[in-house]
Formats: structure tokens, sequence, C-alpha cells
């Protein structure tokens, strides 16, 4: 009798366990199940979201009055140009998205920095003028539900490269998703100025012309003719080159911002995003009032896909002083709404040096990148849904990605 007790409780204990073991298996397969719908909910809705971004010109949006060209309130938000269909995106509104590299205080107003490691360009627009993270959450209607990233890059990347410095030559290298742009056609740009008028001011001069890429993608430009050399900065030039081959187009530049002894340099801000007011502020060697103004010479362009900088403001000139005040201009009001750049040369009589820098007019001109975020690195715990549109801002071609994670926090309890 005490044996086949004995026999029974072990029995039940043995059936516990199991029936223990097959509980717990069975709630981390649930909650397994479970994450993996959130996953695949999140995925879709990553999905939805960026069609939703860059299928629509957001609002305001109509004949009169763009959100993203001019200094109005946004009511909904959206980047698609409303001149167009499909994937293209504007130019302007991605200018007023306030992205997460620093930003720069000048003359009692924070500028976001836009310019992304090109050098040489500045893209700095006030921030009270963006859009900012949690204004676009909101709008989009994610805001404490979810997080996200968009990134707005070129298709093509290039690496501009001084190969020697007299004479000058330039290496170009053309990269496609991965690979390397073998046997591509490529237009120039080059702005140089290496001389002064009898007034100091720095005469610019341009050249463009055609390269090819080689197998491994490289191209070089060699100044055989023109004589330039950048040794003590006695040459400054702004070098832009486009890449057209199978359907895809893409820009860059290499502007020779030269900080120079005893001067510093100059840097444009838009002073006002709307009316297309900028500024050149001086970048002083130091911080004392003795610093030697600069003279300098500034031109805005269009630049049209045909590739052809048309002028717009031409000779621009006068001296830009450490102490101020900062010389202003206006964009032409018909040149607001089409993409360009505005050069910006620049001579110390002192030092018989010379600098020039650049500021693109539209996002796309000279192959500036987007990081719309909060904060650019989320949780590291987190499930990160992603997904890839490719599109066009102009006529280069860009990569939009957007990555979409849940603040609620989910994982699988063990």
């Amino acid at each position: 009798m005490a044996g086949a007790v004995i026999d029974h409780m072990i029995s039940l204990i043995i059936f516990l366990a199991v029936l223990l073991a097959f509980i717990g298996l069975f709630g981390e397969t649930v909650q397994t199940a479970i994450m993996y719908q959130k996953n695949g909910y999140l995925a879709t809705k990553c999905s939805d979201l960026l069609d939703n971004i860059l299928l629509n010109p957001g609002s305001p949006s109509n004949e009169t009055v763009h959100w993203g060209r001019s200094n109005c309130a946004i009511t909904s938000f959206g980047l698609q140009d409303p001149e167009f269909t499909e994937y293209r995106l504007s130019p302007f509104s991605l200018m007023r998205l306030q992205s997460s590299s620093e930003e720069i205080y000048y003359n009692n107003t924070w500028y976001n920095n836009a310019s992304w490691g090109i050098e040489g360009a500045y893209l700095l627009v006030p921030k009270s003028e963006c859009i900012n993270y949690s204004t676009a959450t909101k709008l989009l209607g994610t805001n404490g539900t979810f997080g996200i990233q968009l990134e707005i890059t070129p298709t093509l990347t290039f690496t501009i490269k001084e190969q020697a410095e007299s004479p000058l030559e330039l290496a170009i290298q053309v990269d496609g998703q991965g690979i390397p742009l073998s046997n591509a056609p490529l237009t120039y740009l080059m702005f140089w100025t290496d001389t002064t008028s009898q007034e100091g001011k720095p005469i610019l001069n341009l050249e463009t012309g055609p390269l090819t890429t080689d197998p491994t993608g490289k191209a070089v430009w060699r100044n055989d003719t023109l004589g330039l050399t950048t040794a003590d900065n006695k040459t400054a030039y702004t070098f832009i080159v486009k890449a057209s081959i199978g359907g895809l187009t893409g820009v860059n530049c290499k502007s020779r911002n030269a900080y120079i002894e005893n001067a510093g340099n100059i840097a444009p801000f838009i002073d006002n995003y709307e009316d297309g007011t900028i500024l050149l502020a001086h970048n002083p060697k130091n911080n004392t009032s003795d610093n030697e103004a600069l003279h300098f010479n500034a031109t805005f362009y269009s630049l049209p896909d045909i590739f052809w900088p048309i002028p717009r403001l031409s000779n621009w000139t006068g001296l830009v002083n450490a102490t101020g005040p900062d010389p202003t201009m206006q964009i032409p009001v018909d040149a607001r709404s089409a993409p360009g750049f505005l050069i910006v040369a620049y001579y110390s009589s002192s030092e018989n040096a010379f600098g020039m820098s650049i500021m693109p007019w539209g996002i796309g001109s000279v192959g500036v990148s987007v990081v719309f975020a909060e904060n650019p690195f989320m949780p590291a715990n987190e499930w990160v849904a992603a997904d890839i549109r490719q599109v066009r801002v102009g006529d280069t071609a860009y990569q939009a990605k957007l990555l979409l994670w849940s603040l609620e926090g989910y994982e699988v309890v063990k």
C-alpha cells in the first residue's frame, strides 16, 4: 500500500513538472509570436509612413504659398515636390528640416548646420525657420508612439581630393551602391581665382568640360592650361562635378575654403529663408579686433538640369570685417524658386592669399545629405524596421531611408 502511494506521488510530481515546463515553453512561444506580430506591424507601418512622407507635398502647398519655400507654419508634413508626382522631392522642403548635425550660434541666432562634411560648403539656416522633429512627428501622428529617423542621401558618392598642388590636379572617385561607377561620363564646373582687380577684389573665373571615369571609378582633372597652384594659397577654387550613367545622376563639390593667416575666412549664412537674404560672416583667425578685413567677390547662380550655371546676381563685392557689420545681399525673387548656389571668393592683401566657399540653395544642387531625427542613435535593445525608396531631388538621384522603432519597448521574457 505504501509503495503504491509513493508511486502515485512520484507520478504526480513528474506530471506537475512536465506541465510547468510545457506552460513555460508555451508562454515563451506565445510571447515570441506576439513580438513577431508586432515586428511585422512595425515593418508595414514603416513602409506606409515612408510613402506618406515621400508622396505628398505637405501643406500649405498651393500656387501662392508652399511651406518649403516660405517661413509659414506647416499644417501637414510631406516632402514631395508640388510641381511633380511620384518619388520626386522638393529641394526646398528638405532645406527646412532641422538636421541632427551640429548647430552654430552666431550673432545672437542659432543656425541649423546641414553642410554635412562637403569641404568648403555652408548650408546654415536659422533654427527658428526650420521644422523640428517634434513638429513633424506630431503632424505624422507618431509622437509618443514611434521613433523615426529619415535619411536622404545621394545614390552616387564622390570623393574629391587634391592629387597635386603645383600644378593643381584633382582626383575624383565616383561609386554607386557598393561598386565603382566605371566608364561614366562626367561634366565639371571649375570656378577659380588667382588674380584681383585694382581695388583688391578677387576675379572669379569659370571653366567647364567633360571627364570620364576609368574601370575603377576614378577620373583626374589636370590643370594643363590654367597654370593654377594651391601652394601658399595662391589659388582658390570650387570644383563641382556631375556624373550621369544608366539613368542615375549624381553631383558633388569641393571648395578650397582656405583659412588665411591673420585673416581667417568667410562663411555665408542664410539670414532670412523666405526673402532669400544672405549675410557674409568673417570667421577670424583669433578673437581679437585686429584681424585683417577680407576683400570678397560673390555671384549667385541658378543651376538647371542641363548643368550650366546661370548668373542671377553677379559681382557682389566689398569688405568683410571681423568687427562687422556683415555685408548682406538678397537672392532675386525669380531665382529663389530654382536650385542654385552662391560662390564667394575672398582675398587677403597682406598675405596675398585666396579662399573660396559655396552655399547651396536647395538640397541637391551640390549633393548635400539630410538626416532628420531627434536622436540618430536608436536604443540598442529595440527592434528597428527599415525601408528604402529611390527618389529624385531635382535631377539628382537620392536614396530615402526610414528607420522606425516602437517607443513602448517589448522583448521576450525568459
